[in-house]
């Protein structure tokens, strides 16, 4: 799995304040949004494109076109829901799918509980969105469902991730044969004992929706 950190001082002064938690509900989902937009740009470096000729008022030139199939953007239920629109400003032909994953708060384990998508994504860029890669086991599980059902490309966007998850998912993902990207705004320093990224930013399905 190849790790990469957008490390561009607007998106850290962005995450600054999505961590500080005097941050309110409407500014912390409007710089989420903005975040997400920042990284989209970074993940979609790879993003698979097909020669495309257009006449310009002055001579024909070719230029690119996404190519078909068009490419699947999954945001993890619920908080990767508060990712969709800023990634869709950077693709907004692609298609949308929904997968419900949760933690068990005990064993740190995910489990399937929704499921949207198509039943066949052969050959399909599929771009997985999470804001918090903590444990792992939640982007592990996803990433496993898509390949299964024929993804051959991968992005996973989060805005911020713990090094105990990034290691678990590489250790998990391993035996895939799919290239597999994780696009982060920052790498924190560990899990707390709680399974919480430290110094993270809390819990960012609550702050998104303001439900504490």
């Amino acid at each position: 799995m190849r790790v990469h950190v957008a490390d561009h001082p607007l998106i850290a002064h962005k995450l600054t304040y999505l961590r500080d938690k005097r941050t309110d509900t409407p500014t912390f989902r409007r710089l989420a949004d903005e975040l997400v937009t920042l990284l989209a740009y970074e993940a979609t470096r790879e993003v698979r494109v097909t020669p495309f000729e257009i006449e310009t008022p002055v001579a024909r030139t070719q230029g690119i076109h996404l190519s078909s199939p068009k490419p699947l953007v999954v945001p993890i239920l619920r908080a990767g829901l508060g990712m969709l629109d800023g990634m869709m400003k950077m693709l907004p032909t692609a298609e949308v799918g929904f997968l419900g994953l949760e933690r068990n708060e005990e064993t740190l384990e995910a489990r399937t509980y929704a499921n949207r998508l198509p039943e066949d994504l052969d050959k399909r860029q599929c771009y997985v969105l999470d804001p918090m890669l903590a444990t792992g086991g939640t982007l592990s599980a996803a990433i496993r469902f898509l390949v299964d059902l024929g993804a051959d490309d991968i992005t996973a966007v989060v805005l911020l991730a713990a090094p105990e998850g990034i290691e678990r998912v590489q250790r998990e993902v391993a035996d895939i044969g799919a290239p597999i990207t994780l696009v982060t705004g920052a790498i924190d320093e560990r899990l707390n004992d709680k399974g919480y990224i430290v110094p993270g930013l809390g819990d960012a399905g609550d702050r998104l929706y303001g439900v504490v």
